[in-house]
């Protein structure tokens, strides 16, 4: 089989009706995977995402709702998924959420919700995932942390956490999961166009770029065909990584 053949092969991506979820769908499905997609309820962009590639990979998509920050749902998620091509190989922990707020200003709401949907949701769906595919032993659950979960950044206390708490549950679960044929890797977007920095004014975003080598934003697509390899056997020998996918930025 070509490396990068998923044909016959099950991924869920959650938090997938749009950015990098949305571009990583879409990669997988092209590589040939079947691919559900997740969001916490059926909104009108996870609906579009859901129509937008059915009509360009029919009988490949589907669409489980649910809160995977919520252990209960969860394990509904993931056995729904394993249920649909009766295999789970692919999971892409994806979901996640963004309030900036100065120390001493964080609501104790934004820290919840924070540490729920970014780090909880992928301990819980690890477990879940993990489970499914020990039977086969083999699967590769990719998580998504942030160059910010790597080297912090001002106003992101409870964010930066949450994403290097998922760098430290990657590494853990690598060395526990190895034996099974279970690979577990981190991915780590820089500054990337997605919905979380359109807030942005001209003068932040100049800044940005301006802190970037490569001198550009990231496209959700940079980040979809990292998930891709490290999905592919061509990372058959690669796991307890964190790949950062950030143009050579500095923060």
């Amino acid at each position: 089989m070509v490396p990068l053949d998923l044909s016959n092969r099950s991924a869920l991506v959650t938090g997938s009706s749009r950015g990098i979820g949305y571009a990583t769908a879409a990669r997988l499905l092209d590589a040939g995977a079947t691919v559900v997609l997740n969001g916490r309820t059926m909104t009108e962009s996870l609906e579009t995402a859901h129509r937008t590639l059915v009509a360009e990979h029919p009988g490949r998509v589907h669409v489980i709702e649910g809160d995977v920050a919520d252990p209960v749902q969860v394990k509904r998620i993931v056995r729904g998924a394993f249920d649909i091509a009766k295999r789970l190989d692919i999971l892409v922990n994806n979901a996640g959420v963004l309030r900036d707020a100065l120390i001493g200003m964080i609501s104790e709401a934004d820290v919840e919700e924070t540490l729920r949907v970014n780090l909880m949701s992928v301990i819980h769906t690890t477990q879940a995932a993990a489970r499914l595919m020990a039977r086969g032993k083999n699967g590769s659950i990719i998580n998504v942390s942030s160059i910010i979960g790597r080297y912090g950044n001002r106003g992101q206390l409870v964010y930066g956490a949450s994403k290097a708490g998922i760098i430290g549950a990657t590494l853990s679960a690598a060395k526990e999961l190895a034996a099974q044929g279970v690979r577990v890797n981190a991915i780590a977007p820089g500054y990337i166009r997605t919905a979380m920095i359109e807030h942005l004014s001209p003068e932040v975003h100049g800044q940005r770029i301006s802190s970037i080598a490569m001198g550009r934003i990231g496209e959700p697509r940079d980040v979809a065909d990292v998930v891709l390899f490290l999905a592919s056997d061509l990372s058959s020998y690669v796991t307890g990584q964190v790949i950062g996918v950030d143009g050579g930025m500095v923060i």
